[in-house]
C-alpha cells in the first residue's frame, strides 16, 4: 500500500504540485486534480494507465480542503447538495479563448436546469461557432464541477458528453429527481 500523501507539495519549478485523488461515484471513479485551493481537472472513470496516476481517496491523509471537495462531490451525487461551491481553475488545462467563455457560461446553469448548445453559443457572442462550442463541451477538463451535462440539443436530445451519453443521462435524471431536504 502506498504511503499516505500530503495534500499539497511545494516545488520550486511549479509552485504547487497537483494532488490527484481517485474517489468513488455512482457514475464511475472520479479522478480529481487539485492545485492550491482549486479543482483543475476531473476525469470520469479514467482508463487504467491514467487511473494509476491518481491516489485512491482512502490512501490520502485528509486535509480540510480535500475533505471539503470530496465531501461536496459525494453530497452532490447523493442528492443532498445542489450547488457544489467548489473553486475551479481552467488555467492548468490550457483552456483559452472561446472554450473558456463557453465553460464560464455553462457554469452559470443552475442545478436541475438545462440550456441548449445553440443558447450557449449565442451567450458567448459566437452563434456561428456551434462546432467550437460543442468541441469545448466535449473536452471540458472539469465536468461535474462545470456541469456541461446540463447542455442539450435544441430538439431535447442529449447530444454528446465528455464521459458518454449514459452518464449524461444519469446526471440529468439525478438532478430532476425529487430529493428529500434535510
Amino acid at each position: 500500500m502506498q504511503q499516505a500523501q500530503r495534500f499539497s507539495v511545494a516545488t520550486p519549478a511549479t509552485g504547487i504540485a497537483p494532488v490527484r485523488i481517485l474517489m468513488p461515484s455512482p457514475i464511475g471513479p472520479l479522478g480529481v486534480e487539485l492545485r492550491s485551493t482549486a479543482v483543475t481537472r476531473v476525469v470520469i472513470d479514467p482508463a487504467a494507465p491514467e487511473r494509476a496516476t491518481f491516489t485512491p481517496l482512502q490512501e490520502m491523509r485528509g486535509g480540510e480542503l480535500l475533505d471539503e471537495v470530496c465531501g461536496r462531490l459525494a453530497e452532490y451525487f447523493a442528492g443532498a447538495r445542489r450547488k457544489l461551491d467548489i473553486e475551479w481553475n481552467l488555467g492548468p488545462s490550457g483552456c483559452t479563448g472561446l472554450a473558456r467563455r463557453v465553460l464560464k457560461e455553462v457554469a452559470k446553469i443552475p442545478y436541475g436546469k438545462t440550456r441548449t448548445f445553440e443558447g450557449i453559443a449565442d451567450a458567448t457572442g459566437r452563434s456561428e461557432a456551434l462546432p467550437q462550442v460543442l468541441a469545448a463541451l466535449l473536452t471540458n477538463p472539469i465536468p461535474i464541477v462545470i456541469a456541461c451535462h446540463r447542455v442539450i440539443a435544441a430538439d431535447g436530445g442529449l447530444g454528446g458528453y465528455v464521459a458518454g451519453v449514459e452518464r449524461k443521462s444519469w446526471l440529468l435524471a439525478a438532478e430532476s429527481s425529487p430529493r428529500l431536504e434535510p
